[in-house]
């Protein structure tokens, strides 16, 4: 029951739509410009990098802190044997926070991309899924710094998650098992029954990984079907500006009308720089 709690607190922290308050503080609805999306990119994309960096920082906080203030609380932070009852409810507040995000009840049940948010949940799990969530984060930023295209690393980094978690959890289990080898009472255990003394004990994690993965690719398909048509942004582009709303995005998932329109500002709705 502890862990239905701090998922429910983990949905409901994460169901926050940080850019979208940004942008209302601003001046501007940031659904009705750019690609419509209440993410960091298009936040960024239209505000300035600053306010990238404020959104990106805080849609990753809803995500890292419910995970480490559950496995603080329930005593799993630290660990990587876990009992399967406490790893599915960490995964549980973990999965809960991304959910807030890309499904806010205060949004229609709409939101975001879950990108960072899935991040901060992924490092708040330490160690067991903080590992993985680095290597996805290196295989980001290479992707990142080779062809500049956010949402094909956003991608890649979530295709690789759950081959990260498999790698990790296996090589906890061979350093586990050469630890048994050590001791004098195992060292001539058979490898087999030494295997079943040490079980892999990463399954429910990288289930998770991969449904996270391939949530994550769902929610960039229009990203990628602009990848195949060339008219992606790539970073640092002009793509979008205040005043438009990219006729190639869905809005209706992330709160608006789903309606492909150029909405121009109202009278005092031009953020201030």
């Amino acid at each position: 029951m502890m862990w239905l709690a701090y998922a429910i607190g983990a949905y409901l922290l994460g169901s926050v739509p940080f850019g979208l308050l940004i942008g209302k503080a601003r001046g501007i609805d940031i659904r009705e410009h750019g690609s419509g999306n209440i993410g960091a990119t298009n936040l960024g994309r239209v505000l300035g990098k600053r306010f990238f960096f404020l959104c990106f920082f805080l849609d990753l906080s809803k995500g890292l802190a419910p995970t480490l203030l559950a496995g603080s609380m329930m005593g799993t932070l630290g660990r990587f044997t876990i009992e399967p009852s406490d790893a599915w409810g960490w995964l549980l507040v973990m999965v809960c926070a991304v959910f807030g995000h890309l499904f806010s009840p205060w949004l229609g049940f709409r939101g975001g991309k879950g990108v960072a948010t899935a991040l901060g949940a992924l490092l708040g799990m330490f160690p067991a899924m903080t590992a993985p969530g680095v290597g996805a984060l290196v295989v980001f930023l290479v992707v990142l710094a080779l062809w500049r295209y956010i949402s094909l690393a956003s991608c890649m980094a979530a295709i690789t998650l759950p081959f990260w978690t498999w790698f990790i959890f296996a090589q906890f289990q061979t350093r586990q098992m050469i630890r048994w080898r050590d001791h004098p009472q195992w060292a001539n255990l058979p490898t087999e029954e030494l295997q079943q003394a040490v079980p892999f004990a990463g399954t429910p994690f990288v289930i998770v990984a991969a449904a996270l993965a391939g949530l994550v690719i769902y929610k960039h398909r229009t990203n990628l079907s602009r990848l195949m048509h060339g008219t992606e942004p790539t970073v640092g582009s002009k793509h979008a500006r205040i005043g438009t709303l990219s006729s190639e995005e869905n809005p209706s998932e992330n709160g608006g009308s789903g309606q492909e329109r150029v909405i121009e500002p109202a009278d005092g709705q031009t953020p201030k720089e």
